[in-house]
């Protein structure tokens, strides 16, 4: 479907991509109604300044006697279609667009796109950064922090960089990036999707419009994305930590080999700043993703070998007493911490816990058997995460984050190393992960020497 120009736009959500959506249009001259379930002073209050001038504001949602009224309908990636009146949009042709659509179609420029359950923030960084050092102009955003709409009235781009969550992959239409990524599928948002092949199916949208000349960067490893490597329409280059490819990206003893056509390019593990395994996953997507952008390959190893990670991303913090702590605070799903507990050598004390999406704790039985001193459980989720966690080690609860601190800092022995990664999102105590990973580093960093 194609936008009505001369109707009014209704923006859902009034979070930071929802006011991006509303100024930008705007600025084209379109009438434009802001929806959001907060009062307009409690909007404010969030960003600490006034909405944009000449943008009406609507507490609520649309209702489906305003479908007849609107000639676009701007969706915020946190609200559910289901609050829309979408029988009532469908009967009046009103396309339903999230602000991803909106910049994609305002965008000068080529996209690289980075989806997956975990690590799209470090990958789009390392690309980012990468293409910076080799275009005049690249913009680098979208779910990372910069909505993608802000880039629309900026002129001419040489490539926008943009980390793209399933949520805003569920209101796209013409979206087609030159060269898409998607690193792993793992079970996360339960709460969100009706079951883990609706969530799959909306991380698979990211291949959904690419055709001839469009690259597919995969994970080979992966068995979700692998049943569904025959969907993808672009050409696939594939990355794998245990098999050697004939064509793309892969772990051979120290070496990272990138193959491609003719081509073969060896660039060292050592390379690395980041640790763990799941940060070279990440580095291979990055060099199969920037050689196909054709970013040169001193670029590329420049960026591997100066790159430290990402705040709140198994981040050291301080050792103490011999024992090392990491904040991990972004790990809000079970296959993240999963990834995050394999990439330690060392006995794990691992704090985790927050709001409960409903995922199953499960799979963590098996590594924290294996390799964990124990467990210190906090948050919403912690009665059940310890349920289903007991008996593979020691496993016990804390009412706050400052509490598990002390907890752990008891449980653990010189040599271990204590890591806060939740498995869980942060609102149940916290505003957002970043606020919950400040939290953490200033708790540690208060421990007596």
């Amino acid at each position: 479907m194609t936008e009505s120009l001369e109707k009014m736009v209704f923006v859902v959500g009034a979070g930071g991509s929802g006011v991006a959506s509303a100024e930008l249009l705007r600025r084209e001259g379109r009438a434009v109604t802001l929806f959001d379930e907060r009062d307009r002073e409690a909007v404010e209050r969030s960003f600490g300044r006034s909405l944009p001038e000449g943008v009406a504001f609507r507490r609520g949602m649309p209702s489906a006697e305003d479908a007849a009224t609107a000639g676009l309908v701007v969706l915020s990636p946190g609200i559910p279609s289901g609050k829309l009146p979408l029988s009532a949009l469908r009967a009046a042709s009103v396309p339903v667009w999230g602000e991803l659509e909106l910049g994609y179609r305002r965008f000068r420029g080529r996209v690289a796109a980075v989806a997956g359950t975990n690590g799209k923030s470090t990958v789009t960084t390392l690309i980012g950064l990468m293409a910076q050092r080799a275009f005049p102009r690249v913009f680098v955003g979208g779910n990372l922090g910069t909505p993608f709409v802000t880039a629309a009235s900026e002129g001419a781009f040489d490539w926008g960089v943009v980390e793209v969550s399933s949520f805003q992959l569920e209101t796209i239409d013409a979206f087609r990036p030159a060269v898409a990524l998607l690193l792993n599928i793992t079970e996360d948002h339960s709460d969100r999707y009706s079951g883990f092949a609706a969530y799959a199916e909306a991380k698979m949208g990211v291949f959904r419009n690419q055709g001839t000349g469009d690259t597919a960067v995969i994970n080979a490893d992966d068995p979700e994305i692998a049943s569904r490597a025959a969907l993808i329409p672009g050409d696939i280059l594939p990355f794998s930590l245990v098999r050697d490819l004939p064509q793309g990206v892969f772990l051979s003893g120290d070496e990272m080999i990138y193959r491609d056509g003719g081509r073969k390019e060896r660039y060292s593990r050592s390379l690395l700043r980041i640790p763990g395994t799941q940060n070279v996953e990440n580095a291979m997507a990055a060099i199969a993703a920037a050689r196909r952008m054709g970013i040169p390959e001193d670029a590329v190893r420049e960026v591997l070998s100066t790159f430290q990670g990402l705040p709140h991303r198994v981040e050291f913090v301080r050792s103490l007493r011999g024992v090392s702590w990491y904040n991990d605070s972004k790990r809000t799903n079970v296959g993240a911490v999963l990834k995050a507990l394999e990439g330690f050598s060392e006995t794990v004390v691992l704090i985790a816990g927050g709001k409960d999406k409903g995922v199953d704790f499960k799979p963590l039985r098996d590594p924290l058997s294996r390799k964990a001193r124990g467990a210190v459980l906090i948050g919403e989720a912690r009665g059940r995460m310890q349920s289903e966690l007991a008996g593979a080690a020691p496993v016990v609860t804390a009412d706050t984050l400052a509490d598990a601190i002390r907890m752990a800092a008891g449980m653990a022995q010189p040599g271990d190393v204590v890591v806060f990664s939740p498995a869980c999102s942060s609102f149940d105590m916290f505003k957002n992960f970043e606020d919950r990973g400040e939290a953490f580093r200033a708790a540690v960093r208060d421990l007596a020497e």
